[in-house]
């Protein structure tokens, strides 16, 4: 088996509406100029407009790459911990059972799908949200499924991620926003003081 190198990224910022600000159209660009000296193979994007949005930005730096959709990337919740952390309890109020089963199986197929050894070597976009980010990782680094809380991305930060056959999946960048001019860096994120 070859490896499989995987370019994760939290599309570009949205409106509450799902629509991507002018800010987020240009973080996809500058994320798609950033791509565009890697051999890239496909670039796959979650069903929702703010992903599909961000994919087609970036394709437009890849030419004769393909953009396609992969409905494991849609945005969930993939894991609810039996005993919720204090600061954590308001977010998942209400959360009940079936939803819950619903993100772990969504969850399950992410992995399933990417987060593994190829038969060829790929260099692969996966244009998601902030939990499926998280979630790979997570399981990257083999932690426990509740450390995905708190493993928040900012829009269009890039995290890198390569598996090979009989080695565990090396994390190579995480949330790495290099490409970001300072005024749209750390967009996604909630108030506070950033470096």
């Amino acid at each position: 088996m070859a490896t499989r190198h995987v370019y994760v990224v939290r599309h570009g910022a949205a409106d509450p509406f799902g629509e991507l600000t002018g800010a987020g159209q240009r973080q996809s660009e500058l994320l798609g100029q950033r791509l565009a000296g890697l051999p890239i193979d496909v670039v796959w994007h979650s069903p929702l407009a703010r992903a599909v949005r961000s994919a087609q930005i970036i394709g437009r730096s890849l030419p004769g790459i393909a953009v396609r959709e992969a409905a494991e990337l849609v945005d969930h919740v993939p894991h609810v911990p039996e005993e919720i952390p204090a600061g954590w309890a308001g977010f998942f109020d209400g959360y009940d059972a079936a939803e819950a089963a619903a993100g772990a199986r969504v969850a399950e197929a992410l992995i399933a799908r990417f987060a593994r050894p190829s038969e060829t070597e790929t260099h692969e976009v996966l244009v998601t949200h902030a939990y499926p980010v998280a979630w790979l990782v997570r399981h990257a680094l083999d932690a426990p499924p509740a450390r995905w809380l708190g493993l928040d991305c900012g829009n269009t930060a890039l995290t890198a991620i390569e598996y090979r056959e009989g080695a565990a999946p090396t994390l190579l960048l995480y949330n790495d926003m290099g490409h970001l001019p300072p005024d749209l860096r750390w967009t996604g994120f909630g108030p506070a003081v950033r470096p």
